[in-house]
């Protein structure tokens, strides 16, 4: 197999997904499977849908696309504010959207109506991570507004924690999400359809607390996929935290001293030298690098120390065993990794578990060539 490579095993991905769904629906908590980090991946997408996720979310129309052309014709929902230059695009994809601009919403309306459709808006509420989100006290003004526009439905308000802000939810913020939603419901007259609480920083409290309010989905992806808390970076009990991993490929091995004497201007430059000396260390080369993923967010095997990375390189040091050229390097990765090498046209991705929906063979699509 070529390398770089991220090995995908779906039989972790069902069992992730699936102990969620259970966990999180004995306290009346339906689970849409977010799959940006994916790149709206088919094959991960069925695997959140046979596990019991209600629907699909993502972030970027092509991968919305990506995953309608691929056959699924499930609910899906854009969770990033719809640009006015793609409206055209969500109405065609998305039966639902997240919101947060009143002009948008309009232009929404606009091009549901002309096209005979009929538009779920959610309203997002700022809520203390500062990234986007309507402001509490603006949110009945918005409610109304949108309440009086034909070809487009208010169907709900949601969180959003832990994203800009870092800062989890807790107990009183969950508390004022399920109060703004009853006012919203008072102002306006229907009984909103979704109180969306957050996304996998929630599960923390959505797991420890035996009454919820009125929140009654989760919009979930990090859990999901790496069975880790975005918060605290610690695995999440239950879960698998090893669906995905990234293999690379020892390019170079030597135990390195400078060739030649470094002459600095300033003397005081030697302690804050980026690269140290390493000969009684193996220095090896991996073939990857920046352009690849985000090498800071990999988790190396226990005996090999990160050095550093450029665009194509990664360097790393072990006091073990020198590495053998052509040898490969199975990581973990975070979020952020996951993201940039999902994304990444010259890192493969390979199942390594049954690609199967419905006793059906998915085959690869052809927006993003997948090894099967």
């Amino acid at each position: 197999m070529t390398t770089p490579r991220i090995e995908i095993d779906l039989c972790k991905i069902r069992q992730n997904t699936r102990f969620l769904v259970d966990r999180l629906a004995s306290h009346g908590i339906s689970v849409t499977g977010v799959t940006k980090a994916v790149c709206g991946d088919p094959a991960v997408a069925h695997a959140m849908l046979e596990s019991g996720v209600s629907q699909l979310a993502d972030a970027r129309v092509a991968n919305v696309k990506r995953m309608r052309c691929a056959g699924i014709i499930c609910p899906i929902s854009m969770i990033r504010s719809p640009l006015l230059s793609e409206i055209d695009q969500i109405i065609e994809t998305c039966e639902t959207s997240y919101n947060t601009e009143i002009d948008v919403i309009a232009e929404l309306s606009a091009v549901a109506l002309r096209n005979g459709e009929v538009h779920g808006v959610i309203l997002m509420i700022e809520m203390g991570d500062m990234r986007d989100g309507i402001m509490p006290e603006d949110l009945e003004r918005i409610a109304t507004l949108v309440m009086k526009m034909p070809g487009v439905a208010l169907k709900g308000i949601g969180a959003n924690f832990a994203c800009l802000g870092n800062i989890a939810p807790n107990a009183d913020a969950m508390d004022v999400v399920t109060t703004l939603a009853y006012e919203i419901e008072g102002a306006c007259g229907p009984f909103l359809e979704t109180v969306s609480g957050g996304s996998s920083a929630n599960l923390p409290w959505a797991l420890d607390l035996p009454t919820k309010g009125r929140i009654n989905e989760l919009r979930l992806g990090e859990a999901i996929l790496l069975g880790t808390d975005p918060v605290s970076g610690e695995q999440i009990d239950g879960l698998h935290t090893d669906a995905f991993t990234l293999v690379v490929e020892v390019i170079e091995t030597k135990f390195k001293t400078r060739p030649f004497p470094l002459r600095l201007i300033d003397p005081a430059l030697l302690a804050l030298r980026l690269v140290q000396d390493s000969s009684s260390k193996s220095r090896s080369v991996l073939a990857v690098g920046l352009q690849d993923t985000n090498v800071g967010g990999l988790s190396f095997p226990t005996d090999i120390t990160f050095v550093g990375a450029t665009s194509d390189h990664t360097v790393t040091e072990t006091s073990k065993c020198a590495l053998q050229v052509g040898a490969e390097i199975r990581c973990q990765l975070n979020y952020g990794a996951l993201m940039r090498a999902m994304n990444a046209t010259d890192v493969e991705k390979v199942f390594v578990s049954e690609t199967t929906w419905n006793g059906a063979v998915i085959e690869p699509d052809r927006v993003h060539p997948t090894v099967i």
